[in-house]
């Protein structure tokens, strides 16, 4: 019995993983259930073991997306590293995380509530990382201001303001976050010192 579950959670993995690229990839309101089974090689009452309906199963997904991914940035910054240097790991492995996010997909996130508010936690839990990283580095900036300024920025991202101005992807828009708050934290060390 333990290996007919094993296997079951192992496929219910790969389908997550297989719903993952594709929302990321297209996006995710105007899929219908029967698309995604035809193309995940499954049934639809596969997808609706996962969740009940088609919005508990958007919501588990974007969820799983983003707790995977903060995993990820966590794991990517060196504990032992100078917190300047933390600042841009961390950032900058964001925007790697975010990557092979489509347009489409940030596009869905406002228009569907739940999935946004997920969104929108994960930058508050972000901007509240970045914050505490800039006390730590350096403790003449205000961090609330600058973790503030990082949430609004990366709201901006995700609604696509950055990319309309700049033309600048939200991948690049991450990074060149990272190189402004590091740029702007080396700067006020080197003054204060």
């Amino acid at each position: 019995m333990a290996e007919r579950t094993a296997v079951i959670s192992g496929r219910t993995a790969a389908l997550r993983d297989g719903l993952t690229d594709i929302l990321l990839a297209e996006g995710f309101l105007d899929l219908q259930m029967s698309d995604l089974a035809a193309r995940l090689n499954c049934s639809k009452s596969t997808l609706y073991a996962i969740a009940p309906s088609k919005e508990q199963l958007l919501v588990t997904v974007v969820r799983r997306f983003f707790q995977r991914a903060t995993e990820r940035v966590e794991k990517a910054v060196d504990p032992s590293a100078p917190a300047i240097d933390r600042i841009g790991a961390y950032l900058n492995a964001v925007a790697t995380e975010l990557a092979p996010a489509s347009p489409q997909f940030f596009a869905d996130l406002e228009r569907f509530a739940p999935a946004g508010e997920i969104y929108r936690q994960n930058t508050r839990i972000a901007a509240s990382r970045v914050q505490d990283l800039v006390m730590e580095a350096a403790p003449g900036i205000d961090p609330k201001f600058l973790g503030a300024v990082a949430g609004q920025v990366m709201e901006s991202i995700h609604r696509g303001d950055v990319r309309a101005t700049t033309g600048l992807d939200d991948s690049a828009a991450f990074h060149a976050l990272a190189e402004l708050i590091v740029a702007g934290v080396a700067g006020n060390r080197s003054t204060s010192s």
